[in-house]
């Protein structure tokens, strides 16, 4: 083991990229949730990560571990005690000496194993952005900085030591200002606040919150500590904020002269300002005028920040009444009738109940694999399972879906308006639509469609004004891919393409005689689509060699002579000044065949 550990190369043994237990989380126990990672722990762009890096070495700690994040949350709640005691004690010295000493002798034992500790811990180095396991430079780094210093002289029992050596008990107030040191351990505390308001396991408002809480009381804690430690230094003892209130108030209990302390920050740090505590001497005059000052700033920083989380947590509400009071305003000026303000009110509103459900916003800012990968997971069975693309390739489905858009609709609103000019078609992923269509001013119900039924797609693919109007029957989520989008994937494709004609064909076979009617150009061409050999109904005195077709089943139209006709670009009953004559096409044998050909070109 010692030989190979000394045959390793100077990246493997020194420097360790933190990424691969960031991989092995799940298995190896030691993050459960990379927010509260910090982000000086991420490898620069272009580090190597390899498998060789994957242990630290012997007897070293990964500053992530979980075993050591648990030690530190616990050195926190010993904080959080010393932050107390250390401006209490200088206060109040009868305690120093009685019975908090056995209990900050157990807290600094805990703060000494933690000094050891660190010289076991790894660092990211920030020019390499690499974890350092070296023993030397660990205990390097870690002795030539001002941490270490002030980890001593914060965790030293000065009193205790100076009973040790001269055998008395020092009453002075020295021995109180150096355990002021401890409250360099404060800066544990920002720490861990800093990583719960990364963890997203843990309300933000909450956290922050609480922080707030615990600065404004660790400021009425000390600066009440100060005040009453003022009052016993002054040469008359009755001429003091406190002796004015309670005689010979040094001989009464520590609790009460901390309860006078604790009420007197407190009315003024609020600035209620009852006038029964009040500064008695100079040096209390200025110590409050100092105080005041230092309130002031206290203030600001905590309406600051309860008016940020306040506002934060309702901005999409205040967003929510503007886009209203905007359309309320839009409607009302450019006199728009009820039913269109309805729907436009009940749409916004929509919009912002389901904000945090729109595939686009969540999706915005992830890599395309991931968007794909999700959008697959969502909509790829509903869009296998409507008609129009049952059968289509397993690449035209793939690379569909993530093209394909996802929108909620709430009840009684229009998706689709008769005669308008195609741009999307749509699929029910839930919810009920109805196709309505209008004739002179009449609306007539023709069917019902539920998931996964599409609608627009006939305005679409033959590319003229859509036949119906189609309306929401309930809150329904559609998605919908745009004609353009819809183009370029098949483009590609030929054989995809002539399968979903055919998927339509079927589809608009299996129609409603009253939809049927609304389409006079579809009826036409379902009139003509028969199976190859099966006679068709021709005009009686109809010439041409269509005619010896039907008469004689067995002979083929792709063996007689093409029917041609000449494509004007206007309308017959519309007479133009200047006639180029048109153009001369031959028609197909069969609506299969026309159907195959306008496949062919729109791919």
């Amino acid at each position: 083991m010692a030989a190979a550990s000394e045959g390793r190369s100077p990246l493997t043994s020194e420097m360790r990229s933190p990424m691969p237990l960031l991989y092995r989380r799940h298995s190896s126990g030691e993050i459960r949730n990379l927010t509260s990672i910090s982000s000086s722990l991420l490898p620069a762009f272009g580090t190597v990560v390899g498998e060789g890096s994957l242990n630290l070495r012997r007897f070293v700690l990964a500053p992530y571990d979980r075993r050591y994040r648990i030690w530190q949350t616990f050195l926190v709640v010993l904080v959080v005690y010393s932050a107390w005691a250390s401006p209490f004690e200088l206060a109040f010295r009868k305690t120093s000496t009685g019975a908090l000493m056995p209990i900050d002798l157990v807290v600094d034992a805990f703060f000494a194993v933690d000094i050891i500790l660190t010289f076991f811990v790894a660092y990211l180095d920030k020019s390499t952005y690499l974890l350092v396991d070296d023993h030397k430079k660990i205990a390097l780094r870690y002795i030539s900085h001002l941490w270490f210093p002030m980890d001593v002289a914060s965790t030293l029992p000065f009193q205790t030591l100076y009973r040790l050596f001269t055998g008395k008990m020092h009453k002075g107030d020295v021995f109180g200002f150096l355990n002021l040191l401890r409250l360099w351990r404060l800066r544990r505390v920002s720490e861990f606040f800093s990583r719960l308001e990364k963890d997203t396991r843990f309300s933000y408002f909450w956290t922050r919150y609480c922080k707030l809480i615990c600065v404004t009381l660790f400021a009425v804690h000390t600066v009440g500590c100060f005040y009453y430690w003022l009052a016993i230094h002054y040469r008359v003892a009755d001429n003091t904020w406190i002796g004015a209130q309670v005689p010979e108030f040094e001989e009464r209990s520590v609790w009460l002269g901390y309860t006078y302390s604790m009420y007197w920050a407190i009315v003024t740090l609020t600035t209620t300002g009852y006038g029964d505590l009040h500064a008695e001497n100079t040096g209390e005059k200025v110590f409050s005028i100092f105080y005041m000052l230092f309130n002031i700033g206290l203030t600001a920083y905590l309406i600051g920040n309860m008016t940020n989380l306040v506002v934060h947590s309702s901005i999409r509400t205040f967003a929510m009444r503007d886009a209203i009071h905007e359309i309320l305003r839009y409607a009302s000026k450019n006199r728009l009738p009820e039913g269109l303000k309805e729907q436009m009110l009940a749409h916004i509103t929509l919009k912002f109940k389901t904000a945090e459900l729109q595939q686009e916003e969540v999706l915005e800012d992830l890599p395309k694999a991931i968007r794909s990968g999700i959008a697959q997971h969502l909509f790829r069975t509903t869009v296998e399972n409507s008609y129009l693309f049952k059968g289509v390739s397993e690449d035209f489905i793939v690379q569909l879906v993530p093209e394909m858009k996802a929108e909620y609709f709430p009840p009684k609103v229009d998706i689709v308006i008769q005669n308008e000019i195609p741009t999307d078609f749509y699929i029910i992923v839930s919810g009920a639509v109805d196709v309505i269509s209008n004739k002179n001013g009449m609306e007539q119900f023709l069917s019902r469609l539920g998931s996964p039924d599409v609608f627009g797609e006939i305005g679409v693919i033959f590319n003229t004004p859509q036949p119906f109007t189609v309306r929401t029957k309930r809150l329904s989520q559609v998605i919908r891919i745009s004609h353009n989008h819809f183009k370029q994937l098949v483009q590609p494709l030929m054989e995809d393409g002539k399968t979903i004609i055919s998927n339509l064909l079927q589809h608009l076979k299996d129609l409603k005689k009253e939809e049927l009617e609304e389409m006079p150009f579809v009826t036409e061409l379902l009139g003509e689509s028969k199976p190859e050999g099966q006679p068709t109904e021709e005009p009686q005195n109809g010439e041409g060699p269509s005619q010896e077709a039907t008469r004689n089943p067995n002979v083929h139209t792709t063996d007689m002579l093409p029917i041609r006709v000449i494509l004007h670009g206007h309308h017959p009953d519309i007479k133009q000044k200047e006639e180029n004559g048109g153009k001369l096409a031959h028609l197909p044998n069969s609506i299969e065949e026309l159907l195959s050909l306008a496949g062919e070109q729109f791919v």
